[in-house]
């Protein structure tokens, strides 16, 4: 948390860095809002886990840019600006307006003080119906504008601020994505969730059709289990049940990791194992798993954190074994940072 504070933020301009190199120096370019919301949601989340920093200043050091140079007229948030706040991309991308959902709920609940919050969220939620698809769910900004993983950030979004209890359209647009989730996304005989689609929601000919990302089994698994225990929908935890099954299949146990992509035979696509996927696999682990599954999962994970600079991480371990030589990217905090939540809920913390 230190380290992503002091040497993460830019203390300068506001906002925070998009990578740190391995030996925790800043890595200066343009901004996203996806990294600017999870390092938001990464320093409210530290703060409900009580650590004893600065997390309330660091978290309202990244709203602050974000609301000032990412938030448009009509209440969406762009997703790329300049070193300076300049925009270089206006475009509202669903998943942007996700990570925009969680950042506010997450920060609000910390710090209900600043009123600006569900009002910000509201305008997103407005927003987000300029992007409704006419066959359902939502379409994404993008090439490939059918895809379940911004639903799904929408979902954890959402959730976030159904737990405020404020206004029931949070509930009813959590309801909407699971719906979605259960009779879309999750293939009906093979139990494991598809990425992409055509514009009616059947499964995208070709490659892209027969993705599967365990990554993603295991996140969307975490979340209908939450979801399923809200509402009591034994048939949501019945499909959670199933994509921690898929999740599993994904697991390459020489190197005692997830890796990137199967087919959906379950055959190897891509074989390199990103760090993101070990965290979504210890959460889930930690929800399905016994104690020995949780432990490889958290041996798994430890293999990225093992750097020379404490508080960086490493990314991506190819297939042989070895780590690809590259910063430290500031996405993950967020996938940590969840993780980090799940073990001390085990914990009893």
């Amino acid at each position: 948390m230190p380290l992503w504070w002091t040497q993460g933020a830019d203390q300068a301009r506001g906002g925070f860095h998009e990578a740190l190199s391995i030996e925790g120096v800043p890595r200066p370019g343009a901004r996203r809002a996806r990294v600017q919301s999870r390092q938001v949601y990464a320093y409210a989340t530290a703060g409900a886990m009580n650590w004893d920093g600065p997390w309330r200043e660091a978290a309202w050091h990244g709203m602050t840019f974000f609301l000032q140079h990412f938030r448009r007229e009509d209440g969406l948030f762009r997703t790329l600006v300049g070193l300076d706040g300049a925009v270089l991309d206006d475009t509202a991308m669903l998943y942007d307006q996700a990570f925009a959902l969680l950042a506010t709920a997450t920060l609000h609940k910390m710090d209900p003080r600043d009123g600006r919050l569900p009002e910000v969220a509201l305008g997103v939620l407005s927003g987000l119906e300029t992007m409704r698809h006419p066959a359902g769910g939502f379409r994404e900004n993008i090439a490939y504008p059918f895809q379940a993983n911004a639903h799904m950030h929408i979902l954890e979004g959402a959730l976030a601020w159904a737990e405020h209890g404020v206004d029931p359209r949070w509930d009813a647009l959590a309801d909407e994505i699971v719906e979605m989730a259960l009779g879309v996304f999750i293939d009906g005989e093979g139990g494991f969730l598809r990425e992409f689609f055509n514009a009616d929601w059947t499964v995208a000919g070709g490659d892209d059709g027969r993705l599967l990302e365990p990554g993603h089994q295991f996140e969307w698994a975490w979340l209908l289990e939450r979801w399923g225990r809200l509402r009591r929908r034994d048939d949501a935890l019945a499909a959670a049940q199933g994509l921690y099954a898929a999740g599993r299949r994904g697991i390459d146990p020489e190197r005692g990791v997830v890796i990137n992509e199967l087919w959906d035979d379950f055959s190897v696509r891509e074989p390199t194992a990103r760090l993101w996927p070990q965290t979504e696999r210890l959460k889930a682990e930690v929800l399905f798993g016994g104690a020995a599954d949780q432990i490889a999962a958290a041996e798994g994970l430890r293999q990225y954190l093992a750097t020379p600079m404490l508080g960086v991480w490493r990314d991506k371990l190819r297939a042989d074994g070895t780590f690809i030589d590259e910063p430290a990217p500031a996405t993950s905090f967020y996938h940590i940072l969840c993780a980090c939540t799940e073990l001390f809920r085990l914990a009893g913390r």
